[in-house]
């Protein structure tokens, strides 16, 4: 009787799963030893998520930050499939998909990412947009078409959270609006970019009083209406109109990953050993936002796409290894520094001994992020198009 072939199963087709996935696939498996490889993401698209921004000025285009899994996984051997995650049973080892499908697993990757909030405020589910996905850029994009086309002589924006997110969102909406945009950055603590270093918080600064982007820190959000926004500030309530609200506000992990009787820290996290393995089910590796890991050196790991990144590369090898013999490893984590977007032409980034903003920032943050893309495919395109389009809007008058 033939034995059947090991099935991995990665939930989630972020920079985690996805990188993952692609991580196995390069792998030397013996033909005897070779798994059944299967992906699952609720969209058709992997998302490249820092240069989300540049969509909101048309620097970039869908398809460069947005590639098609089927596209990415072409020849592969790694099979996508297209649907939400209803639950899983980790003593039976089984997926439950919403769309009635079930398969079991020998190894099981989650890489769900995080979400949104929401409900911490009155009104925000309702009338504010979050950031995270291309289909909240989607709607950003099609309110800021009805805004730019009504005849309102300025067009009034709020951004809540003066993180990363909500920095260079503002960054990159006071370009695109100019004159016409009023734009509030609102900021819970006493600065912006609280986890940034000096550097890049001062270029930011820098960046967003130039645009004329008003900020408010030590400022908290009462309420959203439907044409307005509830600040309080020093105990006295300011409510005030607004046409838009953008929410950049916090991470949670997804209720399917919340809901699994794993251990987990006080925000639902799964803690992990070191080698990213769940504690107490070995054959369950966890990375990215839903993750609670110490590296090689018992630092924590921060829950960025950097680190995901990172991480996939060992879960990669960490599930071949488990599957084939070998010694698993031990995740460490290298940080690179930091690197954001402040508009067409400007960045800034600091790391390995360098600091540099600008529009040199801009070019070597884009350099660095076509390198991270997933496949060289994607990276031949999207460079061809990076270097050919100067010239193809010098010719069409652009």
């Amino acid at each position: 009787m033939t034995k059947q072939p090991a099935r991995i199963c990665i939930l989630g087709g972020g920079f985690g799963g996805l990188y993952t996935a692609l991580r196995l696939s390069q792998l030397p498996w013996e033909k005897p030893q070779q798994p059944e490889i299967v992906l699952v993401d609720q969209n058709d698209r992997f998302l490249f998520s820092p240069l989300l921004y540049e969509l909101i000025t048309s620097e970039l285009q869908t398809w460069e930050i947005a590639p098609p899994y089927e596209e990415l996984l072409a020849n592969t051997g790694v099979r996508f499939t297209q649907a939400a995650v209803a639950g899983i049973d980790v003593e039976q080892q089984q997926v439950q998909l919403q769309t009635g499908a079930e398969f079991q697993y020998d190894r099981l990757v989650l890489a769900l990412g995080g979400e949104t909030p929401l409900e911490q405020v009155p009104g925000v589910a309702e009338y504010a947009i979050p950031f995270r996905t291309i289909t909240d850029a989607y709607h950003l994009e099609e309110r800021l078409r009805i805004l730019e086309e009504s005849d309102t002589d300025k067009i009034r924006i709020a951004i809540v959270g003066a993180g990363y997110s909500g920095v260079e969102l503002a960054c990159h909406l006071a370009e695109r609006l100019g004159e016409r945009g009023r734009l509030r950055l609102i900021e819970l603590g006493d600065v912006i970019l609280r986890t940034s270093t000096d550097f890049n918080r001062e270029a930011a600064r820098k960046a967003l009083n130039e645009q004329k982007v008003w900020i408010d820190l030590e400022t908290s959000v009462e309420s959203i209406g439907p044409e307005t926004i509830s600040l309080l500030y020093k105990g006295q309530v300011d409510t005030i109109p607004v046409d838009l609200v953008l929410w950049t506000v916090g991470t949670r992990v997804t209720p399917v990953v919340r809901s699994l009787p794993l251990k987990q820290n006080h925000r639902g996290q799964l803690i992990t050993s070191q080698r990213l393995q769940v504690v107490d089910h070995p054959e369950i590796f966890a990375l990215g936002d839903l993750a609670d890991c110490q590296d090689a050196d018992n630092q924590p790991v921060p829950n960025t796409a950097q680190s995901a990144f990172q991480q996939a590369d060992y879960v990669g090898w960490n599930v071949w290894a488990s599957l084939t013999g070998r010694p698993l490893l031990p995740f460490r984590y290298q940080q690179l520094g930091e690197m954001m977007t402040l508009g067409k032409d400007n960045a800034t980034l600091t790391g390995l001994g360098v600091k540099l903003d600008g529009p040199l920032a801009h070019i070597v943050r884009r350099l660095a992020y076509l390198y991270r893309m997933p496949t060289i495919e994607h990276q031949l395109k999207v460079g061809m198009n990076w270097m050919t389009r100067p010239l193809t809007d010098l010719l069409s008058g652009t």
